[in-house]
């Protein structure tokens, strides 16, 4: 069997205990994939934001040179533009490359509609492993019923 196949498992040839095992791993899967679609989506509204930027720059770009510079998340100073035709883009790590804005403009486009992608694609593993932790959650259930009634008789 290859890395990439999963082996089924029969729920029901499980004891309590390896069930409630197997739960706990699903749920610590699921709080990981969630903080990982939150990590996702925060960056594709930054991107949105970049997106926004350059787009309201190419709206304006014959007119005001003028614009504010963030210091910190609070303290802004005025600062005056060399060129209204490009922007530097961060592509990632730190690296940032000069591009005109439509370039720019496509640039955070692309991004943006990745992330989105990406964010489908996590959305539907989310659901089938939370559709798993209910069906564990449902046979835990049963057999602890079973065990309880079992113990009655």
């Amino acid at each position: 069997m290859s890395s990439g196949q999963k082996e089924a498992i029969n729920l029901d040839t499980l004891e309590p205990q390896q069930l409630a095992q197997v739960k706990k791993q699903l749920e610590e899967e699921l709080e990981h994939l969630t903080n990982s679609f939150s990590q996702l989506h925060g960056a594709q509204n930054k991107f949105r934001e970049c997106l926004r930027c350059v787009q309201s720059r190419v709206a304006d770009s014959k007119g005001s040179k003028a614009v504010l510079v963030p210091l910190t998340n609070s303290l802004y100073v005025s600062g005056e533009l060399t060129s209204t035709e490009t922007v530097l883009v961060d592509v990632g790590t730190g690296f940032m490359i000069e591009k005109n804005l439509k370039s720019a403009e496509k640039f955070y486009n692309t991004k943006v509609k990745e992330l989105g992608d990406n964010l489908k694609e996590l959305e539907g593993i989310v659901q089938s492993k939370q559709m798993n932790v209910r069906t564990i959650e449902e046979v835990l259930r049963q057999k602890i019923m079973a065990a309880q009634s079992e113990g009655q008789s």
